[in-house]
């Protein structure tokens, strides 16, 4: 189900460095691809956000999950399929959802515009816009090439899904850096971006698209929440920094776990309208814990070191 369409060399070059590349080259690309997955770039975010400089982790984050919207929503109206569906000597060798069947374009996503190309430029060129540090410029540049390159060694995408999905990354990451400098209530910002978003609900048919609308009302709640309610201080120790990170992370997957404990795996993944709410839900929920809820913690320590 979906569209096919391609120029003549992509699918050659593809079988081309499947063919050459061998198991060690296979294996390499699948390390870099992950990169420019979730637990990655969860990291990377929280690590700025609960850490080194909630402001700039706020500016990355929704970066990420303003072309983590936007993405899927163009997938879903160019209904391309991945080339391992289209070709049968592309290999698949790494799905997006290891624990779906790979010929099943609701669990797998579409393949137009590449979403960890355009995660890792939205994301990585928002760090190093923030911070401003040349070796982060330069690091940023080289890394969100190899996970492009990545991603088409492994099968999963076209390479003109990569070079689209780099531009729509770095235009996520303009839009956003032109609002926040343009917008200067919080909820107006965060409220321009949900209506951007919102008419991928009349159409989108996969789970990316419902997962990262349901992150983004999370992140729109937890940000205003912890700035009017927590206002918690970043730390440079390098034991609370850890801690910090780690807690967090355990925060989202263990949440994202618990919450999905009242459903059926079944009904979960049926691809229905209560599904597909339940999904929005639960990561709106998870978000908003992650960014809102679990600083508190951060205040409660500090004052217990004062006291």
């Amino acid at each position: 189900m979906g569209n096919i369409f391609y120029f003549e060399w992509e699918p050659a070059l593809i079988e081309w460095l499947q063919a050459n590349l061998g198991s060690f080259g296979a294996s390499l690309a699948a390390f870099i691809s992950n990169f420019g997955e979730e637990l990655f770039l969860v990291a990377i975010l929280g690590f700025l956000y609960w850490c080194w400089d909630k402001r700039a982790g706020a500016t990355v984050g929704l970066s990420l999950l303003t072309i983590s919207v936007w993405n899927p929503m163009v997938k879903n109206i160019a209904l391309r399929q991945r080339p391992y569906m289209a070709h049968s000597n592309v290999k698949c060798l790494k799905p997006v959802d290891s624990g779906a069947d790979i010929m099943d374009v609701a669990a797998q996503g579409y393949s137009f515009p590449s979403g960890h190309s355009a995660s890792t430029a939205a994301t990585y060129g928002a760090a190093a816009r923030t911070l401003k540090k040349r070796w982060l410029t330069v690091t940023v540049i080289v890394l969100v090439f190899l996970v492009g390159v990545s991603r088409f060694i492994l099968g999963v995408h076209y390479p003109t899904d990569v070079l689209a999905g780099w531009t729509l990354g770095v235009i996520a990451m303009l839009v956003v850096a032109l609002l926040e400098r343009k917008i200067q209530k919080r909820w107006l910002l965060y409220a321009v971006l949900i209506a951007i978003a919102v008419p991928g609900m009349f159409y989108c048919t996969t789970n990316d698209y419902y997962s990262s609308f349901g992150m983004l009302l999370g992140m729109a709640a937890g940000d205003l929440f912890e700035r009017k309610y927590v206002n918690f201080e970043n730390t440079r120790n390098p034991l609370f920094m850890i801690l910090r990170l780690i807690g967090g992370i355990a925060v989202f997957f263990g949440f994202n776990t618990v919450l999905k404990m009242p459903f059926s795996s079944a009904f979960l993944s049926s691809g229905t309208p209560a599904a597909f709410a339940v999904r929005v839900l639960r990561y709106a929920v998870v978000i908003f814990l992650c960014l809102g809820v679990y600083p508190m913690l951060f205040k409660l320590v500090e004052k217990k070191k004062k006291a």
